[in-house]
């Protein structure tokens, strides 16, 4: 009770005037997912309502209940490094380096321009090399430890997609991964945030990756009954729908380049959006399941605007977390109208992992990405397959084709096992110094 009557008072304190510091902006971003491998393809996709879930190949599947994903298929790590330096990475940070490597071109930022001491490195991942660990755990038991790689431990860690990526660009800032399971990419964006607002960075590449389509992941989220046993890939993914029943598990990352204001437009930076607010905060309610009053989701969305210096009302869009599981899509509606009260019946929500499935840790990444593409662009993402609307789930979702608006305020939830909440807030850029 005495954190609920200081959270209220921080609350008044703050009236939604928003907190000091600098302004920061994004711009660049870079995309790996199963819908494409670049922002572009993946903006155009999802505006399209193109669905990139298909029946799992290329894995062994025997036993398995769940056979749908989204899978990055063709992906050619060689296109982004060299052939030795792809050999001693795990998928997950070949994936993160791919995506930086699109963000870092399209922002044009370089080290001389801040120096590499203030130029950061943040990149989140709920669960590193999971491949690498599976098959190194296979050589232990069929061939003995002689026969584990020197480099497994270095592939695995989930950390060696931020320390790649700042050995490639040679960013000497704040270097560090964010692990809060589905939270991990929002939480990696928004401490880049907070680092460049208070003056800590002037910089940093910050985001998400993630590689979980193993064997040994689609079982132990199936026993868990977390994912979908749905076979059909284009009605797998129904986040908001009376027949939804489990996320479908995907792999790919989001990378972003944040830099401060000031100096972005003094450079020259193609600013996509602004980064206002942040808002992070913890269920303390159970290891997988949402607080089924969405307290914490609920203060992460207040906390995320009042940084910003923003009213419930002048937010136009949502990016939910919706992960099509009966939980979350429920749970986290409660939330949104804990967060905004009558505004929450003409807030527009809908959830991407329609058409991505649930990138984990990069999830949050690849959703703040569209979001901000979202406001440059006045266009707001779908919810596909949204034919069953549940009772219980009663807001706009969006449902079926992308929605013209010219919105200048949205937020992308994350939320994650473990009962971590995260939510940004990013308004559009209109050149206003």
């Amino acid at each position: 009770m005495k954190g609920d009557l200081l959270m209220t008072e921080q609350h008044k304190q703050q009236e939604y005037r928003g907190l000091g510091g600098r302004r920061v902006v994004m711009t660049g971003s870079g995309m790996i997912t199963s819908l494409g491998f670049d922002s572009e393809t993946n903006w155009s996709a999802i505006i399209a309502g193109q669905c990139g879930i298909t029946e799992l190949d290329g894995i062994e599947l025997e036993g398995q209940e769940v056979h749908v994903g989204a899978q990055v298929r063709a992906f050619e790590p060689m296109k982004y490094m060299d052939r030795r330096e792809a050999r001693r990475m795990d998928r997950y940070c070949q994936f993160a380096v791919a995506a930086a490597v699109e963000a870092m071109a399209k922002s044009g930022l370089k080290m001389e321009h801040y120096g590499a001491d203030r130029v950061g490195t943040i990149i989140g991942s709920g669960v590193g090399g999971l491949e690498t660990l599976a098959v190194e755990f296979a050589k232990l038991h069929e061939r003995g430890p002689a026969r584990i790689s020197p480099l497994f431990i270095p592939m695995m860690i989930s950390n060696m997609a931020a320390g790649k990526v700042s050995m490639i660009y040679g960013t000497r800032g704040a270097n560090y991964c964010v692990t809060t399971a589905c939270a991990s990419g929002t939480h990696a964006i928004g401490e880049a945030f907070r680092a460049i607002k208070y003056g800590h960075l002037d910089a940093c590449i910050a985001g998400g990756a993630e590689a979980p389509i193993t064997p040994i992941a689609l079982a132990g989220f199936n026993n868990m009954t977390a994912l979908t046993k749905e076979s059909d890939p284009n009605q797998a993914s129904v986040p908001f729908d009376a027949r939804r029943n489990g996320f479908v598990i995907a792999e790919g990352a989001g990378i972003v380049v944040l830099e401060e204001l000031e100096s972005a437009v003094a450079r020259g930076a193609d600013i996509i959006c602004e980064i206002s607010g942040y808002g992070a905060t913890a269920d303390a309610y159970h290891i997988t399941s949402p607080d089924p009053e969405g307290q914490g989701a609920a203060e992460a969305m207040r906390l995320a605007m009042a940084e910003a210096g923003l009213r419930p009302e002048d937010i136009g869009y949502i990016n939910a977390h919706g992960t099509s599981t009966p939980l979350n899509d429920k749970y986290e509606t409660i939330a949104i109208h804990n967060a905004f009260g009558d505004s929450a019946a003409n807030v527009a929500v809908s959830s991407t992992k329609s058409m991505t499935g649930h990138l984990l840790g990069a999830a949050g990444a690849v959703e703040a990405i569209y979001t901000g593409l979202a406001l440059r662009h006045g266009l707001i993402p779908p919810t596909i397959n949204l034919l069953q609307p549940d009772p219980d789930c009663d807001l706009d979702y969006v449902p079926g084709k992308a929605r013209k608006a010219d919105i200048k305020a949205a937020l992308s939830n994350s939320l994650g096992f473990g009962g971590h909440n995260g939510t940004l807030c990013l308004r559009k850029w209109e050149g206003k110094r």
